[in-house]
């Protein structure tokens, strides 16, 4: 147990353990039932994109809000509402259109919750931001019960069953946001450096365009890794099993993470990060079939998500303190799960018909790839700093 006074810890860790299971509800199984309503590829492609693209703006202006009301509670509480009633739309609507605005709706809520959540753990963590993954790892544990436990339903019910149980997850979201303390944004000292100086340096332009390109690479992968197993002949439950591996590989990491950050630093953890991206994707676009190496391959979510979102976290953490926190975790969430996944998504969208499966996760592939070179780049003359 983390040891910090008045760490309201287990509100916080519940308010994770509730937001995952309900990710785990909604990304492996929202495109196998976009799909039973005879979606497209494309159709799904560029759905489970608004899903995120949204965040390119909306994250953003609630850091916004956040930073100059000190409400942050308020806006997880007032928007995880919100969040549940607008999904609920999609009871009664199947066509493309009505689904588009519906989900664009819902996400611009949806997108406020976790980056505050965030930033609120890493201001009561204080010096010991390192431990974040500590409290973070419940909501990985409860997306690992969620996939698992649908895909044994699945594979007995229809996947119809997945709009009510998503909106039930969201009340629970919602129901227990009202039991964790307000808690006002940080008012600690910005070291007297306006929120433009501190996006305009280097380093930080370097971070953000490889949080951009990691979470790009995994657009197909959040996409269409569901309907690419189904359509290799793989069962429900195994393909819950495959998501449920690689967040378990991912808790593994978020126990110890703390130390091997404090061992390696940030730069060389985040260059290892994008390797095992590459590595990832080209397992999964050739060998798909051989359950072993796909097995491994999933494993390999202890890096591609499990150690570079620690890494990134601790450098917004670092980089964009005080007045700037809220804002500094919404641009990071902005730009990696809004603008890297969204295009990773819509792109995919249209490869997956027009050159075929195995190509879109070569290009998922050439993205983590280039991350590579941009870190080993960008992020060479920032590795000596301190954390703290």
């Amino acid at each position: 147990m983390i040891n910090v006074a008045g760490l309201p810890y287990w509100r916080l860790s519940g308010f994770y353990f509730l937001f995952f299971i309900t990710i785990g509800c909604f990304m492996p199984y929202w495109s196998l039932y976009l799909k039973s309503i005879g979606m497209t590829a494309e159709d799904i492609g560029i759905l489970s994109a608004v899903v995120v693209a949204t965040k390119i703006f909306s994250a953003f202006l609630w850091g916004w809000i956040v930073d100059h009301t000190g409400k942050r509670m308020q806006v997880i509480r007032y928007t995880s509402l919100l969040s549940m009633l607008s999904f609920s739309l999609v009871l009664f609507y199947q066509d493309f259109w009505s689904l588009f605005i519906i989900l664009f709706m819902f996400s611009i809520f949806w997108s406020a919750a976790l980056p505050q959540l965030d930033a609120a753990t890493l201001s009561h963590l204080g010096k010991e931001s390192d431990s974040y993954t500590v409290v973070r790892i419940w909501g990985s544990i409860s997306f690992i019960i969620a996939v698992l436990a649908l895909g044994q339903f699945f594979d007995r019910q229809p996947i119809d069953y997945l709009l009510p149980i998503i909106i039930f997850t969201m009340a629970l979201v919602w129901i227990h946001s009202l039991f964790i303390p307000k808690m006002r944004a940080a008012r600690e000292q910005s070291n007297g450096l306006t929120f433009k100086s501190i996006l305009c340096k280097p380093h930080v332009i370097t971070l953000m365009v490889v949080c951009f390109l990691v979470q790009a690479s995994h657009g197909p992968y959040y996409t269409f890794f569901s309907i690419y197993l189904e359509d290799h002949g793989y069962s429900n439950s195994f393909i819950g099993t495959c998501w449920a591996l690689g967040v378990f590989a991912e808790v593994i990491i978020y126990i110890f993470i703390h130390k091997v950050i404090g061992r390696f630093g940030l730069r060389k953890l985040m260059i290892l990060t994008l390797i095992c991206a590459t590595a990832r994707w080209l397992l999964i676009a050739f060998l798909v079939e051989n359950i072993l190496i796909l097995l491994f391959a999933q494993c390999l979510h202890a890096a591609t998500f499990g150690i570079y979102h620690a890494v990134a976290i601790q450098y917004i953490h670092r980089e964009f303190k005080g007045a700037h926190q809220g804002r500094g975790q919404a641009l990071y969430s902005s730009i990696s799960f809004g603008a890297g996944l969204a295009l990773g998504s819509l792109i995919s969208g249209y490869l997956w018909d027009l050159i075929g499966a195995m190509q879109t996760f070569l290009f998922a592939a050439t993205l983590s790839a280039t991350g590579v070179i941009v870190a080993w780049i960008g992020l060479q003359a920032h590795e000596s700093r301190p954390l703290h």
